[in-house]
């Protein structure tokens, strides 16, 4: 990566398979030979039908999915890890410090009141809890989260609500890498326009974004690129 000074991201050859064991043990190949490179204030959507690995390589750009053959190289704490085959406890760090994902599901701790759940990132950075504090509360604000549910845990919330409490948890720590799995998939205009706010600004601070938006909307609202994913070849 170094003679791209301003790439965050980039994944080689990325190949991943799955096992449908109700069929036989028949393999599907999810990604083969997937490139990817995504840059400082780049949002890079990617697109394509239902099935065609997009949520699988978001996953595996975040360590969730290991991958059978490629390389996914990350900008981390002045180097460049591996993340196909970086040990835990560095996949953990990179998590921490560089690399946010918001998913279409937000898992919670029963009790942990919402306030709370959004500071956590802030503090596992051990930025000063009043400035962790202020920071939830603006993007709980501007997600029309209401005040009086920020002392409630999220677990009773409707979807949207829980939908934006896991939005302003994966942007409250501003890392240099985001992924985006379906933000807005169930909020309303409104919510989403701030949404779409929302990664324009980070995108504009320089974070390198890959994103899934099934909005077309959306997706031209927030894009510098769309890649097109290709249906995946079912082996005999």
């Amino acid at each position: 990566m170094t003679e791209h000074p301003g790439e965050q991201l980039r994944a080689i050859g990325l190949a991943k398979t799955f096992a449908l064991h109700n069929q036989g043990g028949m393999r599907l190949p999810v990604l083969s030979g997937t490139d990817l490179a995504v840059s400082s204030g780049e949002c890079v959507v990617l697109n394509g039908p239902s099935g065609v690995g997009k949520s699988t390589l978001l996953r595996a750009l975040y360590g969730n999915y290991l991958v059978e053959r490629g390389h996914i190289l990350v900008r981390h704490d002045g180097g460049v890890v591996d993340m196909a085959d970086a040990p835990p406890r560095i996949v953990l760090d990179v998590r921490r410090r560089t690399m946010g994902f918001v998913s279409q599901f937000l898992r919670v701790i029963p009790r942990v009141a919402t306030l709370d759940l959004v500071t956590e990132p802030l503090r596992r950075l051990s930025i000063d809890a009043a400035a962790a504090k202020e920071r939830a509360e603006a993007l709980l604000d501007r997600l029309s989260i209401p005040r009086r549910l920020w002392s409630l845990p999220p677990a009773t919330f409707s979807g949207g609500e829980q939908q934006r409490v896991n939005i302003a948890r994966g942007l409250v720590g501003e890392r240099p890498i985001l992924l985006l799995d379906e933000p807005t998939a169930a909020l309303d205009a409104g919510n989403t326009a701030a949404v779409v706010d929302l990664v324009i600004e980070a995108r504009r601070r320089g974070t390198a974004i890959v994103g899934i938006f099934h909005d077309r909307a959306v997706r031209e609202a927030v894009a510098t690129r769309i890649i097109e994913l290709e249906p995946p070849r079912i082996a005999a």
